[in-house]
């Protein structure tokens, strides 16, 4: 009897021995942690190897498969809201899939070309993070350094929403963490949907792509042979479809995964070149639809880890910067009708302009992405960003804002660059 009291004071431990090829899925409940241990065989979590005996921690709203090609005991300790053995697992489809990008990126290593381009493309929430994540597990655990692009600006998995970015990848992703993004390439773009403004998200994926391009044919071959893989967003219909159609233009992509939706990939298949591999993937039985509210969670959980950290604590600075300090913009102005235009110009070269922001209360719990860009001389809307700050007081008599920053003041350049993306901060 008394070792039952003992174990009922800790929290639960659950037991689950894997056999061969099947993996556990467990989704974590909102405000609860789960502990993953493995206890004996080998395993993995989406391409990264589990160390035996460690203890891996999850938080609320995370969806974790745990694969295991030759069977394994793990141990759960919390509060899962499901946790179950799924034996029909997409891992050896994918391995294959991993395993024809490898004989390509071989191909390329002989005739000195470029590796195999992937663009990854799906209707919300099939697994393309996971599928992406997981393909770039497996090149770099055979010496390979991809690059990772994310074109999905609702959710980006390398900075935050709003924004469109790339990483080069060496090394496998943190069970916990993910990818290690310490010089990610980011570009500001504003708002959480590619139709806000189809013009500008256009323009930002071509320019992210020609300066891959011109990265790897100069200096990297390694980056060159080990190809990219990209993710993209969900919208797949309309203007989303035509975005997909110019991505896979723009980084000159030869193979395109589509996940779960036949009709998307009938549609490529239609009207993609002959050269484009267009390859069906089934989807994964552990993925879940999120609802609207978790999806703004997750939004704002990213934004969170950029100040704060994810588990290790970062304390982020908070100070005051005069108004005359910096220069805000945002980027698009209202389109005018013809009759107004001035000679010549098209109604969508406002949407790729820049527009100066009067300093106030309208900055309120905006975040603001710092541009790399010295004036205005440049072409600040394809300039990359050095990082982003949230306006968290705004005082009109004394003409400051205070910011939350990464970093100590002063700030590295004075544009700044303002979109539909908000954080309040309640820490």
């Amino acid at each position: 009897m008394t070792e039952e009291t003992e174990v009922t004071a800790e929290p639960e431990a659950q037991e689950f021995k894997l056999e061969e090829q099947t993996e556990l899925r467990f989704e974590v409940e909102a405000n609860c942690k789960v502990v993953l241990e493995l206890k004996s065989g080998t395993a993995e979590v989406f391409g990264t190897e589990l160390v035996k005996n460690k203890k891996f921690n999850f938080s609320s709203g995370e969806k974790i498969a745990v694969f295991t090609w030759h069977g394994c005991t793990l141990e759960l300790l919390g509060k899962p809201e499901v946790a179950y053995v799924a034996k029909e697992t997409p891992m050896v489809f994918y391995v294959n899939l991993h395993a024809a990008l490898e004989q390509m990126r071989i191909k390329a290593e002989k005739d000195d070309s470029k590796g195999p381009m992937v663009l990854v493309t799906g209707p919300s929430d099939v697994g393309k993070t996971t599928l992406c994540r997981t393909l770039l597990n497996y090149a770099v655990r055979l010496n390979r350094r991809p690059v990772f692009v994310d074109l999905d600006v609702e959710l980006s998995s390398i900075s935050i929403p709003g924004t469109i970015a790339a990483l080069p990848v060496e090394r496998v992703a943190d069970v916990e963490e993910g990818f290690s993004s310490t010089a990610p390439l980011v570009f500001h773009y504003g708002h959480t949907s590619p139709g806000s403004n189809i013009m500008l998200y256009n323009t930002l994926v071509s320019k992210l792509a020609s300066i891959i391009d011109s990265r790897a044919s100069e200096t990297n071959k390694k980056a060159r042979i080990s190809g990219c893989i990209i993710n993209t967003g969900g919208w797949i219909k309309g203007e989303g479809y035509q975005s997909i159609k110019h991505a896979a233009k723009a980084f000159e992509i030869n193979i395109i995964l589509v996940i779960d939706q036949e009709r998307l990939y009938n549609e490529l298949v239609r009207d993609m070149p002959m050269d484009v591999k267009i390859v069906f993937v089934p989807k994964s039985g552990g993925v879940v639809e999120r609802s609207q509210q978790a999806r703004t969670e997750a939004q704002d959980s990213r934004i969170r880890q950029y100040f704060y950290g994810l588990k290790t604590h970062l304390y982020p600075h908070s100070f005051d910067v005069k108004f005359s300090d910096i220069k805000v913009y945002k980027i698009g102005a209202p389109s005018l009708p013809d009759s107004c235009m001035p000679l010549g110009m098209k109604p969508e070269d406002n949407r790729t302009k820049l527009v100066s922001v009067q300093n106030g209360q309208n900055l309120l719990h905006h975040i603001l992405s710092i541009s790399f860009a010295e004036s205005l001389e440049e072409e600040v809307v394809k300039t990359n960003i050095a990082g982003f700050v949230c306006v968290t007081n705004v005082n009109t008599e004394r003409q400051t804002i205070t910011v939350l920053s990464p970093q100590p003041r002063p700030l590295p350049k004075t544009i700044f660059l303002m979109g539909d993306v908000q954080f309040m901060d309640t820490h």
